[in-house]
């Protein structure tokens, strides 16, 4: 196994991209959770950590891993034919309408956010178009910054983890502790998702994900809700 190595720098980026206090708007979606919640499919911590590792073994969050390292090999190989293909495809991926709009607004936020931070990315950013899915935007963050791809994709998990451990500890709700210990706990699993994804190839990009879809679907309608999805 590769050993990730990493510089000053190269830690403090990564640090920064992955940081829950990204102004992309990660923190207004549940993704489903909010319903879940209501219906009380998820009720505790128990319930919850039995979702997420659900999603890390077998959901659409391990295609998005798979696209946001292809975006990022696009990069490095100043392949743009490529970066475009696999922006277009994760597009089509999503099975929702609200699943889809959030990809597409992270992504947009976080691209306006490295045109002020990157200005030289801003031709790539104007040749790629909009829109721009969140996992594409990252990689190419990513990649710009020189960050080792093991590290990226290890704390691109790790923030959605991070995220939706939030959601829960709002809706359910839970402590704080208990949102912490739980993200804890998903450490192991997260490095084992991490190295699972990176032997993907492109044949086998699947996932089961029709609780997430239903629960999706569903949230569209509901009557109260603190989330956009």
């Amino acid at each position: 196994m590769e050993i990730i190595t990493l510089t000053n720098l190269n830690f403090l980026s990564i640090l920064q991209l992955a940081s829950p206090a990204l102004p992309v708007g990660a923190y207004s979606y549940s993704e489903g959770l909010e319903m879940l919640v209501e219906k009380q499919i998820i009720y505790d911590v128990n319930s919850l950590k039995k979702w997420l590792e659900s999603e890390l073994k077998y959901g659409s969050i391990r295609v998005d891993g798979v696209v946001m390292i292809r975006g990022f090999n696009a990069i490095k190989n100043d392949d743009l034919a490529s970066l475009k293909t696999w922006n277009l495809w994760l597009s089509a991926f999503r099975d929702t309408e609200e699943l889809r709009a959030g990809s597409w607004q992270m992504g947009r936020s976080l691209v306006q956010l490295l045109t002020k931070l990157a200005p030289e990315t801003v031709p790539l950013s104007k040749a790629l178009g909009y829109p721009c899915n969140y996992a594409i935007a990252f990689g190419i963050a990513a990649a710009h910054w020189q960050i080792n791809h093991h590290a990226a994709l290890l704390a691109y998990l790790h923030s959605w983890a991070n995220n939706l451990i939030t959601a829960g500890v709002k809706l359910i709700p839970l402590g704080q502790t208990a949102g912490q210990e739980l993200l804890l706990s998903l450490q192991t699993l997260l490095n084992v998702t991490m190295l699972e994804i990176l032997t993907l190839e492109d044949d086998n990009l699947a996932s089961c994900n029709w609780g997430l879809s239903l629960a999706s679907m569903q949230h569209e309608t509901q009557y109260t809700r603190l989330f956009r999805s």
